[in-house]
């Protein structure tokens, strides 16, 4: 006879919960292997002052977690370098609409509540509330992941400011990193 598994066993600790790096020494590792690729305090752009309220703003959010809509097909998420694309994920969306496709790190809680990493409904919200005067039709996502900082600065991260001043109008942008 074989004995049940016991639920007490020990097993590894989920980071989440005990708050340590998955890899210790990752930083370090990847600025000796891919050097000039993190970006450092002198990189660092003056942020620019809002021009209008903010309670009378458009705010637009862009996001490195790789969100889309279900409908659409997903970035490239096993590409060695990366994928140099990014997605409009129209901002009246639910979270019944959306989906992480991501393999580069974990989001069990994200794909429970898609605004821990991709706050959408919250914003959504706080225009409701007043707070924001309103969102701009799409915000943006793409996959974080890439080993060219310089093509993606040139490319996707280019068409996304273009994006995001010119046919979204946005009078601030928020920033998520996944």
């Amino acid at each position: 006879m074989t004995e049940a598994a016991d639920p007490s066993a020990e097993k590894t600790p989920d980071p989440r919960q005990t708050a340590q790096q998955l890899r210790p020494g990752l930083w370090q590792t990847i600025n000796e292997r891919y050097p000039g690729s993190m970006i450092r305090k002198e990189d660092a752009v003056p942020l620019a002052p809002l021009k209008v309220p903010l309670a009378a703003a458009r705010l637009t959010l862009v996001s490195s977690c790789g969100v889309h809509l279900k409908s659409e097909p997903s970035l490239d998420v096993c590409h060695p370098f990366g994928d140099f694309r990014f997605q409009r994920v129209p901002s009246h969306a639910r979270h019944a609409d959306l989906i992480i496709h991501q393999l580069k790190y974990p989001h069990d809680d994200a794909d429970l509540d898609i605004n821990v990493i991709f706050p959408i409904e919250r914003l959504q919200e706080l225009v409701q509330e007043g707070v924001l005067g309103g969102l701009t039709a799409n915000f943006f996502s793409f996959i974080g992941y890439n080993m060219d900082p310089e093509r993606f600065e040139r490319t996707v991260a280019a068409d996304i400011a273009r994006a995001v001043a010119e046919e979204e109008r946005a009078d601030l942008a928020l920033l998520a990193a996944a």
